[in-house]
């Protein structure tokens, strides 16, 4: 497990590889940054106005995303589009992890900022921008993923150290919730996640150490160990999709801590001997 992008992000989140450039991006939550990263051109850095927790791809080009302010666009040359705020009503909330579906719809979740309530919830933006929440009564949502036939989909509460899973209809309803994976003490705690092309479950473990790849019942399969404490999500990417891309994060570590890690909030990767799936574009 290398680390190819020593960014030392206070919590570094979202990564997403993007095949049309050949790049991996990725945002700073906290510091408010932009990351991106090819082998062709190395390590690119910009600052964004706004708190961004997640992005992902739309296919007429730029990004969709989600932030402490609500759902939000972002295009080179043209900066960031605020679309609309679902939780305006819950005022201590900020967007988290998301992702997009193999529809197009982009998923995302929310959590209290301070981490003291349970306020959290699922949403779903479909192409024409509009939101639908979809689940409630989360500490701190992570995830999604989707299953390779795009008919389950998981998602987590970190802080409960469980992975639902849910069953996905083609008009993007959700049935069925039920635990798929559960946690406990010393096994650090779900955070971002994603599907590899044999269709098992790739999560990165906040205060685990580790990524865990889990088969589609939910069994532990392989556990590989990170350089930092605070890996936040996983992303596959490169040219044959072989290569497993991990953000982490240095938030509130200690400097004794750092010394032990002082690649904490860079971006890992490593060849884990499977390859990821091409990830849908945001329809939208």
């Amino acid at each position: 497990m290398e680390c190819i992008a020593d960014v030392q992000a206070i919590l570094g989140e979202g990564p997403t590889w993007v095949a049309r450039e050949a790049a991996l991006y990725w945002v700073d939550i906290v510091g408010k940054k932009m990351f991106r990263w090819s082998e062709a051109e190395g390590t690119r850095i910009w600052d964004v106005p706004v708190h961004v927790s997640t992005l992902a791809p739309r296919a007429g080009g730029g990004f969709i995303g989600a932030g402490h302010d609500g759902f939000l666009a972002f295009e080179f040359g043209a900066g960031v589009t605020l679309l609309g705020n679902p939780e305006s009503g819950r005022e201590s909330n900020r967007f988290n992890d998301g992702k997009v579906d193999r529809a197009g719809r982009f998923w995302a979740g929310t959590m209290d900022r301070h981490e003291q309530q349970t306020s959290g919830a699922l949403y779903r933006l479909g192409s024409t921008l509009e939101s639908a929440l979809v689940d409630d009564g989360y500490h701190v949502t992570n995830g999604p993923a989707f299953s390779l036939d795009g008919r389950k989909m998981y998602h987590t509460d970190s802080a409960l150290q469980r992975i639902y899973a849910f069953d996905l209809a083609d008009d993007g309803g959700v049935t069925n919730r039920r635990v798929f994976a559960q946690f406990g003490e010393g096994q650090g705690y779900p955070d971002g996640m994603t599907v590899d092309a044999e269709d098992c479950l790739w999560i990165a473990f906040w205060d685990g150490w580790c990524v865990r790849r889990l088969s589609p019942a939910g069994e532990p399969i392989a556990e590989l160990e990170v350089p930092a404490q605070r890996p936040t999500s996983v992303a596959f990417g490169g040219p044959d999709l072989d290569r497993l891309f991990v953000t982490s994060a240095r938030r509130d570590l200690t400097a004794k801590e750092l010394e032990s890690q002082p690649c904490a909030g860079g971006l890992f990767m490593t060849v884990p001997g499977v390859r990821g799936v091409a990830e849908p574009h945001f329809a939208g």
